[in-house]
């Protein structure tokens, strides 16, 4: 448990994922929503995409937050998670038969996980900016099997269409890192970028 108390941490997500992870730390969280545009160029490399998008969510919440009377002490999070096959980024699916395309190229196959995050503090323009790898080799699925994943209703509103925390771990044959960030939020760096910006979750 840290004794940081008086410093809070401003999730700038909705993700339940991200909420109940970065509660593992022990620490003083707002949960705070960014509304901001996740549109980005698809031609730049994955890590920088993580990272700008982190940035850009964490940015708007900063500003909302600078806004308040009196400003509150502490620091925004921001993050986003993506999925790379082959150097293609894979988002959230927009349907379900977009959810079985991704999942039948990702079957069988070794994908990339970025998690981006993004730490800008209340009180003064430091910030902090960093991503994590993880690869995850998906075991060969049969279509059926890939219809019954999809019919769990599991695959909505996750990046590659799968969650590694759920049901979706069955499809999983091996990984290569952190299993957090593949979840969405990786818990190690995040104490380590944290404790860079004076806050130590362990003391």
């Amino acid at each position: 448990m840290s004794d940081n108390v008086q410093r809070t941490i401003y999730l700038a997500s909705s993700s339940p994922r991200r909420h109940e992870l970065i509660r593992m730390l022990q620490l003083p969280v707002h949960i705070y929503p960014s509304d901001a545009d996740e549109t980005i160029a698809t031609d730049i490399p994955p890590m920088d995409v993580v990272e700008q998008l982190s940035l850009r969510k964490a940015a708007v919440v900063k500003e909302q937050l600078l806004n308040r009377s009196p400003v509150p002490d502490g620091i925004v999070l921001g993050s986003d998670t993506i999925v790379v096959l082959n150097g293609q980024i894979l988002g959230k699916p927009k349907d379900m038969a977009h959810a079985y395309e991704m999942l039948s190229a990702l079957q069988g196959n070794t994908h990339e996980v970025l998690t981006g995050i993004a730490l800008l503090d209340l009180n003064t323009n430091h910030s902090n900016i960093k991503h994590r790898l993880t690869k995850v080799t998906m075991k060969p699925l049969t279509p059926n099997q890939i219809d019954g994943y999809i019919a769990t209703g599991e695959p909505e509103g996750k990046a590659g269409s799968y969650a590694i925390q759920g049901i979706g771990a069955t499809l999983i044959d091996t990984i290569d890192g952190c299993y957090f960030n593949v979840v969405g939020l990786p818990i190690s760096l995040l104490s380590d970028m944290l404790e860079e910006m004076g806050i130590a979750v362990l003391t």
